[in-house]
């Protein structure tokens, strides 16, 4: 073989080569996923984000044909399961049930956490859930106002509410009505919303600051707690029977929510990431779905068609919960 041919053997072989590796790559983008994924979330089995995890991961499994396996890892605000998603390779196979408390709060308050905000990528937002406030049965008490009042009294042993976690969110909450009514509540953290709703229906807390789930509702009917209020703007048609804190004429101003969204490490493809916003947003728009998230009291906001629309999400929340933190006087670490 001449030169020439030998050179044109070798660029013809050069280009075969570069063709089938695109084609593999493409591929491999078009096949993702190939296996079961891992849906992490923060908190154990029976609170409000777990039962709204399982909600999306029976939609995102039909949609990509593939099984989403929810993994429920508590402990720490979210801290825990938050380092085990990006332990994992960045490649879509596992992606987290996030909100303000793992994602933001966490690496902003806690100084063992060893990632920061901006290690996760959203891959798209999910619902804003309805933030309540519930007492316990036997707590003197039927509305927001005469809450206030009766926790007036009690200064000199401050009523107790309980969370998922020190530095969640319904904790900054509770320490953010503390400053603006001028009097001390004292803060009982669990591992999640489900071991703090029982101690609450057991009687062992005066009252729970947690993100609304219906089991609530039923627990009211049978005399095991009281719903006092919710702090949101407006709550969907199944929760109309819930007090606003507009309501109140001690407290209208006090509204906050809390936001959920399906997070994955930074650097994984953004092809997969697109593959996982797609079922996501399918799940959105499916009135099935829509329905059940709405029975569980979320609002469900327009869905994110690109990258660039979560990214701006991410960023507006971000601005929103370091806002909260600075406002009852704590410094953001990240």
């Amino acid at each position: 073989m001449n030169a020439f041919n030998r050179r044109h053997f070798l660029q013809h072989t050069a280009a075969l080569a570069a063709t089938a590796a695109a084609g593999r790559s493409a591929w491999a983008a078009d096949a993702f996923p190939t296996k079961p994924l891992v849906l992490m979330v923060p908190y154990p089995a029976g609170g409000a984000s777990d039962v709204a995890a399982r909600i999306y991961s029976e939609f995102i499994a039909r949609s990509l044909q593939q099984q989403v396996v929810v993994e429920n890892l508590g402990g720490g605000t979210g801290l825990i399961a938050a380092n085990k998603v990006l332990a994992a390779p960045a490649d879509g196979y596992m992606f987290f049930h996030g909100s303000a408390n793992e994602s933001f709060l966490a690496p902003m308050l806690n100084p063992s956490a060893r990632y920061k905000p901006a290690d996760f990528t959203l891959a798209a937002p999910l619902t804003e859930a309805p933030i309540v406030l519930m007492v316990k049965s036997n707590l003197p008490v039927n509305s927001y106002d005469e809450f206030v009042e009766y926790a007036r009294t009690r200064k000199d042993k401050p009523l107790g509410y309980g969370t998922v976690g020190i530095d969640s969110m319904y904790h900054l909450i509770g320490d953010a009505l503390a400053a603006q009514l001028k009097f001390p509540f004292l803060h009982v953290p669990y591992k999640g919303g489900a071991p703090a709703l029982q101690d609450l229906a057991g009687g062992q807390v005066d009252c729970a600051i947690l993100p609304y789930q219906t089991s609530f509702d039923a627990m009211a009917k049978q005399g095991r707690l009281k719903i006092l209020t919710s702090f949101s703007k407006v709550l969907p048609e199944p929760l109309k029977h819930i007090p606003l804190i507009s309501q109140s004429k001690i407290s209208p101003d006090f509204e906050h929510t809390i936001g959920s969204g399906h997070f994955v490490k930074k650097g994984t493809p953004p092809e997969r990431v697109a593959v996982l916003r797609g079922a996501i947003t399918q799940a959105l728009r499916d009135p099935a779905i829509r329905a059940r998230l709405e029975q569980e009291g979320k609002y469900i906001p327009q869905p994110v068609i690109n990258q660039q629309q979560s990214d701006q999400r991410f960023a507006e929340t971000y601005q929103r919960i370091r806002g909260l933190v600075e406002s009852v006087g704590r410094k953001p670490l990240a």
